[in-house]
């Protein structure tokens, strides 16, 4: 550890960083969205895509349907249109 040397943490500044990837963060979710929208191939099926702000940017994607589950414990379709798009999805 070096002496001497003090950081501070500005988190106002992080903060708004960490907002501003809004516009990607719902870019990518869109494309993963779009991505398990092809895989399912059922119009029946609804993906949506639901972006909201915390401490950071974020979205949700979501197949809002009973067979949700299925299909991703079954094919991981959220997954693999999470990976499509250069994502780790990790639990």
């Amino acid at each position: 550890m070096a002496s001497g040397v003090r950081l501070r943490l500005d988190r106002a500044g992080v903060g708004k960083l960490l907002k501003s990837f809004g516009p990607m963060t719902n870019a990518a979710s869109e494309q993963i969205a779009q991505n398990v929208r092809a895989a399912i191939d059922d119009d029946e099926i609804d993906v949506v895509v639901a972006p909201y702000t915390s401490d950071r940017s974020a979205a949700l994607v979501i197949i809002a349907d009973p067979r949700g589950v299925e299909l991703q414990v079954s094919d991981g379709a959220l997954t693999r249109a999470a990976a499509a798009v250069g994502l780790e999805v990790t639990s």
